[in-house]
C-alpha cells in the first residue's frame, strides 16, 4: 500500500511541545514565533522533516500556520479546515482562528501589544513578510528572523529526504531541457537580467526534466537552481540523488553542486538576479541584497510554462486518465456490489481503490493520500482516514472518495460522491445542485484573457439558488507528472492568471453540512481554443479529461435544464466508449447501465 492508515502528528503532545517552545522563544528574547506549514522551497506538499505545524500542533492539513504567543497560541486556518482542526488540535493548547478573515497583523498587535515576534528568513517569502512588517507598523510589535524554534525542540526531527532523482523523458514533456532553458534564457536577456533563482521543486524538476522522490506523492526533487543568461543552470542538491544515468541526462550545461553551496554562489552572482517574491523565501534575499547585488522583482520564469502543457503532455495525460479511469470504474462497480452484502469501512474503500490503480501495473504512487469519507466524515473537505477515525461505511448516507494517481505519463484527480442505500432527498437535491456547478464550468465558451476569477461563480450559482456554497476554490493546477496542485491557474474568485491553452485545472464543486454529509464532484479539464462560432471572437473552453460514470441515483432529473441533461446523457455516452474497451464483459456491463441515458 502507498497510504497508511496511522495516526498522523499525537494532538496530546501539543500542550507539551507548546510550552517547550515558549521556554525557547523566552530565552531566544522573543514574545512570539510564526510556524508555517511551509518548506525552504516553499511548495504546497513538504517533507515529513518539514511537517513542524503538524509536529508541534496535531493539525495536518495542507495549508495554515501557527503564531505562538505567550497568552495565546493561534491557528490559522481557511474553510476547507474549520472542522477537521477542531478535531486534531488540543483546544486548551490551542485557538484556530478563521483565516483570511482574520489577518495574523492584527491579531497579533490585540494580543501581543508591544514585542518581538521571531521567524525562520528560509520558512516565509519576502512578500508574506513585508505583509506583516506592514500590519504591525506602529503597534510596538517587531518582526526578527533567527534560526528554526521548533527544531531546536525537536529531538526526533527525521532527517532531510534522500529520494533518488531520474529522468522524464524528453518526448513525454514535449520539449527538451535544452530548448526550455534556452527559451527562458532569452527572456532573461530581453529583460535584462543576468540570472533567475528558482526554488520551487516542481520547477526545477520541469525545467531540468527531472523527477524526484523527496516529497509524499509528488515526484520532485528538493533544491535550488540558478538559470544562468546563457541558459547554464546551476542546480544545488544532493549529488547522493544523482546516479550516473541522471546526471548524463541532466548534460553539460547543467552543474551539479550540493546544498551547502548555494549561499556563496548567490553572493558571487551578477545583477541584476530576477527572485519571485511571492514564492522564495526571504533567505534568498537577504543574502542577495546583503551582498550588494541588484534584485528584480519578477514571477518565476518557470510557473507559466510549465502551466501551459505541451501537445506531448495533453497526449500522455489523456492516456493516463483512461487508464486511470477503468480503475475507478472497476472501483465503483465493487462498491457498487460489495456493500450491500457485507459491511465495509472507509478503509476498505480506500486499499479496494487503490488495488485497482496498482493492478494496471502501471502506478508510480498515489497523487495525494485518497479522502474517503462516510457521513459526517465527507464534511470534513480534506479528511484522511485512519485507524483510529475509520467509519463504517454505513447505509442511507454519502460516501465521498477524492483520490488520485501519479503515473509516468500524467497526474490524475477525481471525486465521486456516492449513495449508501438511500441518502434522502435533500440530499440529492444537494448533489444535483453541485452536478450542475461542474456542468456549468464545464460547457463553458469564455473570452481570452478571463482568468479563474470569471468563472468561479458559475459553479456556485445553483448552490447560491438554494442559499448554498462551499468554502473552497472550484479548481486548482494540475501537473503533467508532477504536483497534483499546481499554479498559478486556477478556478477562484482569487486567481487573476488569465488562462490560457493547455493549462489543466480541476473542476470540483461541493456542498458540505457538518455533521451530516459531505458532497464534491471533480473532473480534470484541459483549456482549449474554441471552435468559431458567432462572430468569431477569440474564445476558449474546456476539453475534459477525466472518465468515470457521475452516480445517476443521486440525479434529480427535474431540476435539470434541458442543456445540462444533454450534457450528462453525452458524457455518459463518451464514458462508455472511451472506458468500456478496457474492462472485463461483467464490468462493460455494469458500466452501460451506469451510463445509461437519463
Amino acid at each position: 500500500m502507498f497510504q497508511s492508515f496511522a495516526a498522523g502528528a499525537d494532538p496530546t503532545q501539543g500542550g507539551p511541545r507548546l510550552a517547550r517552545l515558549r521556554v525557547a522563544m523566552a530565552e531566544a528574547g522573543l514574545q512570539g514565533f510564526l510556524v508555517p506549514r511551509a518548506d525552504a522551497h516553499q511548495g504546497e506538499y513538504v517533507a515529513v522533516r518539514d511537517e513542524r505545524l503538524s509536529w508541534l500542533t496535531g493539525f495536518t492539513g495542507s495549508a495554515g500556520f501557527a503564531v505562538v504567543l505567550p497568552g495565546i497560541a493561534g491557528v490559522f486556518i481557511d474553510g476547507r479546515y474549520r472542522v477537521q482542526v477542531r478535531a486534531q488540535v488540543d483546544l486548551a493548547a490551542y485557538t484556530p482562528v478563521p483565516w483570511p478573515e482574520t489577518q495574523p497583523g492584527p491579531w497579533i498587535a490585540q494580543h501581543l501589544g508591544a514585542g518581538v515576534v521571531g521567524f525562520d528568513p528560509w520558512l516565509h517569502t519576502a512578500d508574506e513578510i513585508a505583509r506583516l512588517e506592514a500590519a504591525l507598523s506602529g503597534s510596538g510589535v517587531t518582526l526578527r528572523a533567527c534560526a528554526n524554534l521548533v527544531d531546536a525542540i525537536w529531538p526526533d526531527q527525521p532527517p532531510p529526504p534522500q529520494g533518488r532523482a531520474f529522468a522524464h523523458p524528453d518526448d513525454m514533456a514535449g520539449q527538451s531541457s535544452a530548448e526550455k532553458r534556452a527559451a527562458l534564457a532569452a527572456g532573461l536577456r530581453k529583460a535584462g537580467v543576468r540570472a533567475a533563482v528558482i526554488t520551487l521543486p516542481d520547477s526545477l524538476c520541469w525545467l531540468l526534466n527531472i523527477r524526484g522522490a523527496d516529497v509524499p506523492r509528488n515526484p520532485v526533487l528538493h533544491g535550488f537552481a540558478l538559470l544562468s543568461d546563457d541558459a547554464r543552470v546551476t542546480l544545488f542538491a544532493d549529488p547522493a540523488k544523482f546516479d550516473a544515468a541522471t546526471r548524463a541526462h541532466l548534460g553539460d550545461e547543467v552543474d551539479l553542486q550540493p546544498p551547502a553551496a548555494l549561499e556563496a554562489a548567490l553572493r558571487a552572482l551578477t545583477g541584476p538576479v530576477l527572485v519571485d517574491r511571492a514564492t522564495a523565501p526571504l533567505a534568498i534575499w537577504q543574502l542577495l541584497e546583503g551582498a550588494g547585488i541588484a534584485v528584480q522583482t519578477g514571477d518565476d520564469p518557470c510557473r507559466l510554462p510549465k502551466a501551459c502543457k505541451t501537445p506531448a503532455e495533453i497526449v500522455a495525460t489523456r492516456t493516463a486518465h483512461l487508464r486511470d479511469g477503468a480503475a475507478v470504474v472497476q472501483f465503483l462497480r465493487w462498491l457498487d456490489e460489495t456493500h450491500p452484502t457485507r459491511p465495509l469501512t472507509e478503509i476498505d474503500a480506500v486499499t479496494a481503490l487503490e488495488g485497482f490503480r496498482r493492478a494496471t501495473n502501471a502506478l508510480h504512487d498515489l497523487s495525494f493520500d485518497t479522502i474517503c469519507g462516510a457521513g459526517p466524515h465527507g464534511a470534513i473537505i480534506h479528511y484522511r482516514v485512519t485507524e483510529e477515525t475509520n467509519r463504517p461505511l454505513g447505509q442511507d448516507t454519502l460516501l465521498l472518495v477524492d483520490s488520485g494517481a501519479q503515473y509516468r505519463d500524467g497526474t490524475t484527480d477525481i471525486t465521486r460522491t456516492l449513495p449508501l442505500g438511500d441518502p434522502g432527498d435533500e440530499a440529492r437535491a444537494c448533489y444535483t445542485r453541485v452536478l450542475q456547478g461542474l456542468i456549468a464550468i464545464s460547457r463553458c465558451r469564455f473570452p481570452k484573457g478571463l482568468a479563474g476569477r470569471d468563472l468561479d461563480a458559475l459553479a456556485r450559482a445553483p448552490l447560491w439558488m438554494a442559499g448554498l456554497d462551499y468554502d473552497h476554490g472550484t479548481g486548482h493546477g494540475v501537473g503533467a507528472f508532477l504536483s497534483v496542485h499546481e499554479g498559478p491557474q486556477r478556478l477562484s474568485r482569487l486567481s487573476d492568471v488569465p488562462l490560457q491553452p493547455g493549462m489543466i485545472l480541476s473542476n470540483e464543486p461541493g456542498y458540505y453540512r457538518e455533521g451530516a454529509f459531505g458532497i464534491r464532484l471533480e473532473n480534470l479539464i484541459v483549456v482549449t481554443e474554441a471552435p468559431p462560432l458567432g462572430d468569431n471572437r477569440a474564445q476558449l473552453c474546456f476539453e475534459t479529461l477525466t472518465f468515470a460514470p457521475f452516480d445517476r441515483r443521486l440525479i434529480v432529473t427535474a431540476m435539470l435544464a434541458p442543456g445540462e441533461r444533454v450534457w450528462i446523457d453525452a458524457y455518459h455516452a463518451e464514458v462508455l466508449a472511451k472506458i468500456g474497451p478496457l474492462l472485463d464483459a461483467a464490468t462493460q456491463d455494469w458500466l452501460k447501465a451506469a451510463c445509461a441515458p437519463l
